[in-house]
């Protein structure tokens, strides 16, 4: 028989532990942290928390809204930070609206701006995440990325042609004042349309569609992005800023290049899976697919830039082994709705196609680029490297990867910081692509929207 007074405490620090579990049980899981990712592409929304999440979600039209119902989910001031995360210039959200529909159970409700195709999807933990309940709004109509590259390659035309004729009317104003005047440019003034000739609503003409035939396409793709920050230095620089920098000066440098037109796989912050990355390059017919990243290791004495091939043979060196399994792990840390990426198995044999005619090629293009970059920058390795790098799998494409620098090292670091070096990195990859290209021009293709 037990004693009195054992009984009593049993009783007394049993009540206690209930006590202390109270918050607990009372406001379900803990938020840790809430995002929100706008794009052209999507727009993703992230609720990280201690512990997992479930939700059920409703569209609803006339207006169109997102209702989303958490379970297990008391409304705290963590949660209500998502209000002030909603930006005016967002593509897809419009406002939004949070409340305790019942007990444990907290409503969202998305105003929308378009029409849209949500996903809604949990992660489990991994890296420095916890669980995390994800929103993907997505277009109902999704955008075609080689019918924006020849709507931005329009846009550029009539930009181009709008100059011309602000430099003519300056000319003459100045001619009939009496003032001295150069001639203005005149330079690519009759290809381009005239004003009116093409709007964003019509179809492409076939006389744009011939233009595009004949144009280099390079795809550039800034690694990372969004939920998944990259390699970060001492001084707390992310590689998706750096590279997306290089990348979008990069973009600038090529489309002023005659006949030759950069597309980028994300030219903002957000997140890409490594499938969509080579889809979209594959969807434009590409003719070059460079990925650029700028790593870190796990010794901060590890410098200097390096370019990589796909190997179908295994990888050329350790190091180079384990930086493709530590890139191709970037859709676990950025978040991919395993449930809508039923075709990944098709990708996957797909992308194991590649032939050894596109490794050739890749291998040629990154000994162009290694050159140029060994006149601004102290090389890792001297020759180009080999690995299953998943983003470099396009059969058709010659494709490279570009590492820039390590962000781990306190002195690249801060010369990735600089706009002055990130300039000189902009212009020998530039010079690399030319070089190549001037070697080995591609053939005209014919694409199709």
């Amino acid at each position: 028989m037990s004693h009195p007074l054992s009984r009593r405490k049993t009783i007394k620090y049993g009540s206690l532990a209930l006590l202390l579990q109270a918050p607990r049980l009372a406001f379900g899981a803990g938020i840790v942290a809430v995002r929100v990712w706008p794009a052209a592409d999507y727009t993703r929304v992230t609720i990280e928390s201690d512990s997992a999440l479930s939700a059920k979600h409703s569209l609803f039209d006339g207006p169109d809204r997102l209702v989303i119902d958490i379970d297990g989910l008391e409304l705290s001031a963590q949660l209500k930070e998502l209000l002030g995360k909603i930006q005016p210039d967002d593509p897809y959200i419009a406002g939004l609206r949070v409340g305790q529909n019942q007990p444990r159970v907290v409503r969202l409700v998305f105003d929308l701006k378009q029409a849209t195709a949500p996903q809604v999807f949990t992660l489990n933990p991994v890296a420095a995440y916890n669980h995390r309940l994800v929103f993907d709004l997505y277009p109902s109509q999704a955008r075609d990325p080689l019918l924006q590259l020849i709507r931005d390659k329009e846009s550029a035309e009539r930009e181009a042609a709008k100059a011309v004729r602000d430099a003519l009317g300056e000319f003459i104003g100045k001619v009939e004042r009496g003032e001295p005047a150069k001639p203005p440019p005149v330079a690519g003034a009759s290809s381009a349309p005239s004003a009116g000739q093409t709007t964003a609503s019509k179809p492409p003409s076939a006389e744009t569609m011939k233009k595009v035939d004949r144009l280099v396409i390079v795809a550039l793709d800034p690694g990372h992005g969004g939920e998944d920050p990259g390699a970060i230095g001492p001084k707390g620089l992310r590689e998706k800023d750096v590279v997306l920098a290089v990348a979008l000066a990069l973009r600038d440098k090529l489309n002023a290049v005659p006949n030759m037109r950069a597309f980028l796989t994300r030219d903002a912050d957000y997140f890409v899976p490594l499938a969509d990355r080579v889809k979209k390059a594959r969807r434009v017919q590409a003719d070059l697919f460079i990925s650029i990243h700028a790593d870190a290791f796990t010794n901060p004495a590890a410098r200097g830039a390096s370019v990589f091939a796909l190997s179908d043979r295994g990888a050329t060196s350790t190091a180079a082994r384990w930086l493709a399994d530590k890139e191709n792990a970037a859709d676990a840390v950025g978040g991919v709705n395993q449930r809508a990426h039923k075709d990944t198995d098709v990708m996957r044999t797909l992308l194991d196609m590649s032939t050894t005619a596109q490794v050739k090629d890749s291998l040629r293009v990154g000994s162009e680029v290694l050159g140029q970059l060994d006149r601004v920058a102290h090389l890792h390795k001297p020759r180009v490297e080999q690995a299953g790098f998943a983003v470099l799998k396009a059969p058709d494409i010659p494709s490279i990867l570009v590492e820039t620098a390590f962000i781990s090292n306190p002195d690249e670091e801060r010369k990735l910081a600089s706009a002055e070096y990130r300039k000189e990195l902009v212009e020998a990859l530039l010079s690399g692509i030319k070089r190549y290209f001037a070697k080995n021009p591609p053939l005209a293709r014919n694409r199709q929207l």
